[in-house]
């Protein structure tokens, strides 16, 4: 049995790619990881990944241009905020038998990879709040009023930026299908705050696997992992969620602009600069009122 990440990426997001290579590889060295282009600019971003990480590029490019095609074919091109974000269910067709995907904005402090562990009891796996903040950023009340989804079903909501699963539980043709479905629903779906593959692919996994598990909500309390939780001490390369005084699995800025100033800006850098000298000249951090702000704004779209 093959386990691998993907992750996507292109050259503008460079630096955040290093950081979350940088944290894999200092709790794993073998683990494989394939990138899944975002776009059609990321040979900088490939040629560093494979020259520092043995980052391999995902084998079928021609599949994610068919992938790209059909959902504008189904959806148009004004339907979704960042439609290339789709780019990432290119998983389900890879090499991996078992695989998470990894969004840049995260970096980890474990040995990722052993997550997968869970499939053995489940098809699909993710490790996040989400479903605390409600249904929001994913479905509207119409999924309960017209009884697509129960209430139940509805506190199973995960965030996009971290989640496993299985190679060949999705077919091409249930990918499209969703599609099909999705846009014909538009009224099913939050978009309100330019989210976009998220509320499609939450629909797909809620129809399609029932074996579902969130790490999160083990019988055990688990740690929190999003950047906007102002409960998180440093220790060393890794943080403390205080609230239960154990570990974070990751840690993931969704929402939330990596720079100077940003929540735990600090571990970020070292991670980033793992490995190469620190440059001497930074970014002026921003004022306090526009971090609380920027918070703030955050903390209206996600949960943590």
């Amino acid at each position: 049995m093959k386990r691998g990440i993907y992750i996507t990426a292109n050259d503008r997001v460079i630096d955040h790619a290093i950081a979350l290579l940088n944290s894999i590889r200092q709790h794993d060295a073998e683990t494989p990881v394939v990138l899944i282009p975002y776009d059609d600019n990321y040979q900088l971003v490939a040629d560093t990944l494979a020259e520092k990480f043995g980052v391999q590029i995902y084998p079928d490019l021609a599949f994610i241009d068919r992938l790209s095609q059909r959902l504008h074919e189904v959806f148009g091109d004004r339907f979704f905020a960042r439609p290339n974000q789709f780019r990432k269910q290119a998983c389900w067709f890879g090499d991996f038998d078992q695989f998470l995907y990894i969004d840049t904005d995260i970096v980890v402090f474990e040995k990722i990879s052993d997550r997968l562990n869970h499939l053995a009891e489940a098809d699909f796996i993710c490790n996040d709040y989400q479903h605390r903040g409600g249904i929001a950023n994913v479905f509207t009340s119409k999924v309960l009023e017209e009884q697509v989804f129960t209430a139940a079903e509805c506190q199973e909501v995960f965030n996009g930026g971290f989640w496993g699963s299985k190679r060949g539980l999705i077919t091409e043709a249930d990918l499209y299908a969703t599609f099909a479905e999705c846009a014909a629903h538009p009224e099913y779906f939050d978009f309100s705050q330019k989210t976009s593959d998220q509320p499609i692919i939450n629909y797909m996994v809620l129809k399609r696997l029932p074996r579902r598990y969130n790490i999160a909500r083990q019988p055990h309390k688990a740690p929190g992992n999003w950047a906007g939780s102002p409960h998180f001490v440093r220790e060393g390369d890794r943080l403390i969620d205080t609230q239960i005084a154990q570990p974070l699995h990751y840690l993931h800025w969704a929402g939330i602009k990596i720079q100077p100033g940003c929540p735990y800006w600090e571990i970020w850098e070292h991670y980033r600069y793992l490995n190469e000298p620190k440059p001497a000249l930074s970014v002026p951090e921003p004022a306090v009122g526009s971090l609380r702000k920027a918070v703030d704004q955050a903390i209206a779209r996600f949960r943590a």
